[in-house]
């Protein structure tokens, strides 16, 4: 399995990213977003439950794209 990254992108819209869900906590109740910030966490772990590789075939990944 081969999974294309665009690196140059992904720094570009990171920040963009950043500041909109900044203002959006700004905007609503602690409840509305606190509970959307819990849906989002379990969502990442039940996704890293079925994640395709292993931590360590993850990390070997990695380790290769950053040399």
């Amino acid at each position: 399995m081969e999974f294309k990254f665009d690196r140059k992108a992904n720094f570009r819209e990171r920040p963009a990213f950043t500041r909109r869900y900044a203002a959006w906590v700004k905007s609503v109740p602690n409840e509305v977003w606190s509970k959307e910030q819990a849906k989002l966490i379990n969502s990442f772990m039940e996704s890293a439950k079925n994640f395709a590789l292993s931590k360590e075939q993850y990390l070997e990944m990695v380790g290769r794209e950053r040399r």
